[in-house]
């Protein structure tokens, strides 16, 4: 059994995020394996494919090193470029079934297209404590699953070092979600890209996500709004590695754009009971 570590929004190696994807399943194994093997990956999200009747469709699940989760963008992203470039699926689009319903990926020109779901945030009273948790204060707070925290700058954002512990807390009182923070702000002038973030997910056994592509099915149609527009360049700023993707705003749906590139083969010698 091979698994690949695959750099996700990343435009070459060790940018992004990494997701390690497992060769594809016959049948799915030992939920309690799975995620053992993500403990020992170590990495914010193992994915793991099932097979269907049809060869360009799958069964998708992800776990990070903690706990299972209902959506993933860049682990979606590493198992597509896995199924079409390491295993030569041959065709122009797959189709995962996940708990966040069908997702699709298809090729476009040197990387790949994500349809995911729209997640709108709502605006709300900045919750007691937040700003001290974050080290600054936010002009805009937002929250649907998690908080998202608009800053003032590009240079606020990326000079953060938060309270992950408060932060869990709070964010999971708030949102009855699982304890997790983004940031953003509108890119500073020559940046290259409209927006930047950074997304803390202690709640979810992730002290700072590099690239989140989950996280955009809500930035897109708050900063569509924000901007007027409904494609934008965003970058998300972890510090020394960074990532970067491309989003539409599409009503319901997020288009989300991204590369990705291969970094490790590995085979695995414990296999699924």
């Amino acid at each position: 059994m091979r698994q690949w570590m695959i750099d996700a929004f990343a435009s070459a190696a060790f940018k992004g995020n990494p997701a390690c994807v497992v060769e594809p399943f016959e049948a799915w194994p030992d939920a309690g394996w799975m995620q053992r093997l993500a403990a020992e990956n170590n990495q914010a999200e193992t994915a793991f494919l099932l097979r269907t009747g049809d060869p360009a469709r799958f069964g998708l699940r992800w776990f990070t090193p903690a706990l299972e989760v209902p959506l993933c963008g860049h682990a979606t992203l590493a198992s597509a470029h896995m199924l079409f470039v390491e295993l030569s699926l041959a065709a122009d689009s797959v189709t995962f079934d996940t708990q966040s319903g069908p997702l699709t990926v298809r090729t476009a020109g040197a990387g790949y297209r994500m349809d995911f779901p729209a997640v709108p945030p709502s605006r709300i009273d900045p919750p007691a404590g937040l700003t001290a948790a974050l080290g600054a204060e936010p002009a805009e707070v937002w929250a649907g699953n998690f908080i998202v925290a608009i800053l003032a700058s590009e240079a606020e954002v990326r000079a953060l070092s938060p309270d992950l512990a408060a932060l869990k807390h709070i964010s999971a009182a708030t949102t009855q979600g699982r304890g997790n923070v983004a940031v953003s702000a509108l890119a500073a002038p020559g940046a290259g890209y409209d927006v930047v973030s950074r997304f803390f997910a202690p709640g979810s056994g992730i002290p700072e996500d590099p690239t989140t592509g989950s996280l955009h099915c809500t930035l897109a149609p708050l900063f569509a709004e924000k901007l007027g527009r409904q494609r934008m360049r965003f970058h998300q700023a972890y510090p020394g590695r960074g990532g970067d993707l491309v989003c539409e705003a599409a009503g319901e749906r997020v288009l989300l754009d991204g590369a990705a590139v291969t970094t490790i083969e590995g085979r695995l010698r414990a296999a699924a009971p």
